[in-house]
Order: C-alpha cells, then sequence, then structure tokens
C-alpha cells in the first residue's frame, strides 16, 4: 500500500493545483480565439499548447539549470528558453528578419510626416515605465519590460525582457500578444473618441509608387542612422532592415522566401510554445500579474491616442491634412493596426481608402518600439 501511495505521490494528477486549472481554461481560451476566430493564429495557437505543457505538474518540459550541467535531464523548452532567448536571444531577431523581408517602406518614403505618429503612438511605452516603476512593485528594468508591452509588438518584447527580466517574459510576451489580437475591440471606441464624423472622413491623396532605388537607399540609410545613435537597438534594427533590403534589391528571391517562409515560421513555432510553457499558474496567478494586465492595456490605450492627437495638432498647419485615424496605426501591430484604421473610415464613407497611408506609422511604430528597446538596454542592462 505504502508503494502504491508513493506512487500516487508521483503522478501529475496528485499534483495538479487550481492555479494550474485556472491556465488550463487561459489556454483553452487562446486556443479558441485562434481556431475560431482567427485571431493571432499563429501566435495564440502556439503559446496555447506551451501553456498547457507548463501546466501538466512533473512534465518537465520547460525546465533547464545551467548551473548543473546536466543537461540530459532537461527539457526541450527549457533548453531553447536558456539558448535561445535568455543567454543569446536570438529568435526574435531572425523573426524581425522575416518581418523585414514582407516589408513596404513605400507608405512611409511617400509621406515622411507619418514618422511623426509612429513616434508619437510610443509615448504609452514611457506612461506605462513610469505607472509600474511607482507602483513600488516593479524594479526599473521589470518596468521597462511591461512599458514595452504599449509598442504591441511581441518580437520586441520578447526581446527586451528576455535581457532585462526573463521572470517575467511568459506574462508580458502572452499580454503582448493578447492586446494585438485584441485591436479591434480596444482601438476603435478610442479613435472614435478622439476624432469627429468630419476628421474619420478626411481623404488622402495617393502619392503613387516610390522609386526602387529610394525603396533600396531608405532601409540602408535608416539602420546607418539608428544603429549610430541607439546601437542596443542593432539585433533589431538591423535584422529588419536587411529583411527588406533583400526583398527590394530583386536579385535574391529565394533568400527573400526562406526569411519570410520557412524562417521566420520556424522561428514562431518555438519562441510561441516556448513562451507558452513559462506560464505555470502558480508562479504566475499573482498581483503583479493584474498590475501587468492593466499597465499594458493602459501602454497600448495611451500609444494608440497619441498618435491620434499628434495628427490632430499636425493638421493645425498642414495644408494637405492627414486622417487622424492613420495615427492610431502607429502601434506595433502590423498591420492590425492600419486595417483597423481603414475599416473605421470605410465606416464613415466607403470610398475612403486609409489602409495605404496607414502603412506609414504602423511601420514607424515598428522602427520605434525597437529603438525604444535598445534605449532601454542602453540606460538599464
Amino acid at each position: 500500500m505504502d508503494l502504491f501511495n508513493d506512487w500516487v505521490k508521483t503522478t501529475g494528477i496528485y499534483n495538479l493545483s487550481w492555479e494550474n486549472f485556472v491556465m488550463f481554461g487561459v489556454a483553452f481560451f487562446f486556443m479558441y480565439l485562434a481556431i475560431k476566430k482567427n485571431m493571432e493564429s499563429y501566435e495564440l495557437l502556439p503559446i496555447g499548447l506551451g501553456v498547457i505543457i507548463a501546466n501538466l505538474p512533473l512534465a518537465g518540459m520547460a525546465t533547464f539549470d545551467p548551473s548543473t550541467g546536466v543537461h540530459q535531464s532537461s527539457g526541450i523548452f527549457g533548453v531553447i528558453f536558456y539558448y535561445t532567448l535568455s543567454f543569446w536571444n536570438i529568435l526574435p531577431p531572425i523573426i524581425f528578419l522575416g518581418l523585414g523581408a514582407i516589408t513596404d517602406f513605400s507608405p512611409l518614403i511617400n509621406n515622411p510626416k507619418t514618422l511623426l505618429l509612429g513616434a508619437a503612438a510610443q509615448i504609452g511605452i514611457f506612461v506605462s515605465f513610469w505607472g509600474a516603476s511607482l507602483t513600488g512593485q516593479f524594479s526599473l528594468k521589470e518596468a521597462a519590460s511591461i512599458g514595452i508591452i504599449g509598442g504591441a509588438d511581441g518580437p520586441t518584447t520578447i526581446f527586451l525582457t528576455s535581457s532585462l527580466a526573463p521572470d517575467l517574459l511568459g506574462i508580458t510576451a502572452v499580454i503582448a500578444y493578447s492586446y494585438m489580437a485584441a485591436v479591434a475591440f480596444i482601438q476603435p471606441p478610442i479613435m472614435k473618441l478622439l476624432t469627429t464624423k468630419k476628421e474619420r472622413t478626411i481623404v488622402m491623396k495617393d502619392a503613387g509608387p516610390v522609386n526602387n532605388k529610394l525603396k533600396i537607399l531608405f532601409p540602408n540609410i535608416a539602420m546607418f542612422l539608428i544603429i549610430l545613435v541607439v546601437p542596443r537597438s542593432a539585433p533589431l534594427i538591423s535584422m529588419f532592415m536587411i529583411g527588406n533590403i533583400l526583398k527590394e534589391s530583386n536579385v535574391v528571391p529565394r533568400l527573400v522566401d526562406a526569411a519570410s517562409n520557412e524562417l521566420i515560421n520556424l522561428s514562431t513555432i518555438f519562441l510561441m510554445i516556448t513562451i507558452g510553457t513559462q506560464l505555470n499558474g502558480p508562479e504566475v496567478i499573482n498581483i503583479k500579474t493584474l498590475l501587468i494586465l492593466g499597465l499594458g492595456l493602459v501602454a497600448f490605450a495611451v500609444g494608440s491616442g497619441s498618435g491620434i492627437i499628434l495628427a490632430k495638432i499636425m493638421n493645425l498647419f498642414l495644408k494637405e491634412k492627414i486622417n487622424p485615424l492613420i495615427g492610431s496605426a502607429g502601434v506595433s501591430a502590423v498591420p492590425m493596426a492600419a486595417r483597423i484604421s481603414h475599416h473605421i473610415g470605410q465606416e464613415e464613407d466607403s470610398n475612403n481608402f486609409l489602409l495605404a497611408h496607414a502603412m506609414g506609422p504602423n511601420v514607424a511604430g515598428v522602427i520605434g518600439s525597437a529603438v525604444i528597446a535598445g534605449l532601454f538596454l542602453s540606460l538599464l542592462n
């Protein structure tokens, strides 16, 4: 009988806690959003599967202790977490390479003013950073990792948190991707609150195609200047711009195809499942998680609103007006935020096509959040 009791204590069933069941619910909710609602499916589905793995007691799939030197008993996702995120932090830059290979800078080159909208949308990051600091619950490094959620850029959040606050990596990454998936619910009320019907019907002129030489020059110059000013942003910025240069060169289609398909897909699989495995119920269900959830929402909302407000201010001085709706696309949720700007504009005028214009601040937001991540690394790490 004692042998039987000893065996029972070694089972996962015996070691389940109520926190594990809560996280199972979270995992199935993510899977529901991914499968039934088609919301951020490439991220939420593998994250949900990772959460299930993390909350199966004694499975050990996410365990790894580099100090022991014993790798054979380590879990596969623990090894992936340590070597590709905590130690080397290579998966987010690889994803940025793929993102660069599918990005078109034409809207930003055609209308450089929209770069300011992308910059304004990063204000939410700093609001949340200082908010987290003032709670007294988080260090400056943790506050920076929470603030970057406001950029609504999952890979950047993962990149920064892996270096500054790896203990918060799972929860900050999941919250960032959750808010990216919830763009369609969070942004429209803010956009309608801060704009008038007249502003929402502003029609922006199409500037036409961009010279291919400019398309190649832009990422080269941007990479050169940004990395000179903020060197710690180099892993993300350089890979993003290299991917784009490969695309715009039109001479290496196989490399572009590999970066934008196989490479980014493989990285996404390992990255998202590994992030999910960091969400063990007993470790993440606490008051800090609720604070991070709230601060992340504040950062995202402030970022969305700041871009709109700057567009309204710019219109006081511009002859050719900017539709303020595209200001909310300054957060880095590409291309979801740009699509929402276009959708809200079409609700007011079905002949108003804002998608191409909104992609300008949207791409600028990706650059902006990566630069701020580099700035935080320079100052805090």
